[in-house]
Parts: C-alpha cells; structure tokens; sequence
C-alpha cells in the first residue's frame, strides 16, 4: 500500500514503509519514549524493546480512501505522566509528517505496551 499526494507538478507515491519509518523515527525523539514495542506480544516476547534499526515494526499506517490512520506501540519510561507523553508524541508526529511529506493525518493512536525504568 501506498499513500498518494498529488500536486501541481504531479503526483507522489509515498509507501507505508517510508510514513512509518518517519513516525518512529519522530517517536524515538520524544521525552518519555523508552523504545517501540512490536504490535505482536505473544509471538515476538513479551514488550521487548525493538532496536533502533526495527522501531517501524511498532507503526502501523492504514489508509481508508482519503484518510490515514496511524497505529503506534510504545514503551515509556517509568514516572512520566503517560497521557502526557502520548499528547507530545501525538503532535509531534502530526508536525513532523505534515512538514517532510505534507501528509494530514486523520488519527493517532498510542497503545502503551509497557513501562521501563531508566534515568532520563
């Protein structure tokens, strides 16, 4: 699947690798993010902490006509107020995809998949 923007000089075919490739690499940045969790527990072990080369394992992009929809799962860090660190991920994510690929997104979803404890 790919996303398609079009402009006046054309159209532009970006796929869902590259969206979420952007998105982790935009999470990763945020306060409070430990690491991306794989969106399958029970096969790949329970919340480990992809490495930095897998963190587009933990995105999902999912384009329903005209809108898109990103799915995210994340570890935080302990004694971060999570639903603060969900909004700062949120909106970076929104800014970050609509300044490199000009791309609205519809929704934002965070699924928390565990929390870590590490010196910020």
């Amino acid at each position: 699947m790919s996303i398609e923007v079009k402009n006046e000089y054309g159209k532009i075919d970006i796929t869902n690798d590259v969206i979420a490739q952007i998105v982790g690499e935009a999470t990763i940045e945020c306060y409070g993010i430990v690491g991306m969790a794989s969106r399958h527990q029970i096969r790949d072990g329970l919340t480990d902490i992809l490495g930095k080369e897998n963190f587009t394992r933990g995105v999902i992009v999912r384009s329903v006509g005209e809108s898109t929809h990103i799915d995210m799962y994340v570890i935080i860090g302990y004694g971060t107020k999570i639903s603060e660190v969900a909004y700062q991920v949120q909106s970076k994510v929104k800014y970050t995809l609509q300044k490199t690929a000009g791309l609205n997104v519809d929704s934002i979803n965070i699924f928390v998949q565990g929390v870590r404890v590490t010196n910020f």
